[in-house]
């Protein structure tokens, strides 16, 4: 028996086996990871339920009094007033937060600066 043919099938399989080895090492230097968004630009899906639910926890929190909540053309509204705090002076004006979708997010208007900024922490704006 000769070994020239051995030695063929040896070198044709040793090719074979460099070849996909190599193959598949170029395709692991690819592009990938296109379909992941960077950090710090991921969006977050919040709910009218959930921006709702934390908008009256911070009222109560700064010591507002939530009067209502009203839904009109799907848009939620709050009406809240400042509590007396024990001073005796009764209820101040009765005001209101309208939380609306946006195009990404939702958008809360005519809230206080303070309550705004609380607000839009807990929802993670």
């Amino acid at each position: 028996m000769s070994t020239r043919p051995f030695s063929l099938l040896t070198s044709a399989f040793v090719a074979l086996v460099l070849t996909f080895t190599v193959a598949s090492a170029s395709h692991a230097q690819g592009r990938g990871h296109q379909d992941k968004i960077p950090p710090g630009q991921a969006k977050k899906m919040v709910t009218m339920d959930h921006a709702t639910d934390v908008t009256r926890e911070v009222l109560v929190n700064h010591g507002y009094r939530i009067v209502r909540v009203d839904e009109v053309n799907g848009t939620r509204v709050v009406y809240f007033r400042r509590g007396s705090h024990g001073h005796g002076h009764g209820l101040g004006p009765m005001e209101r937060i309208i939380i609306r979708p946006g195009r990404e997010r939702i958008v809360v208007d005519e809230a206080p600066k303070s309550v705004l900024l609380d607000i839009n922490v807990k929802l993670g704006f």
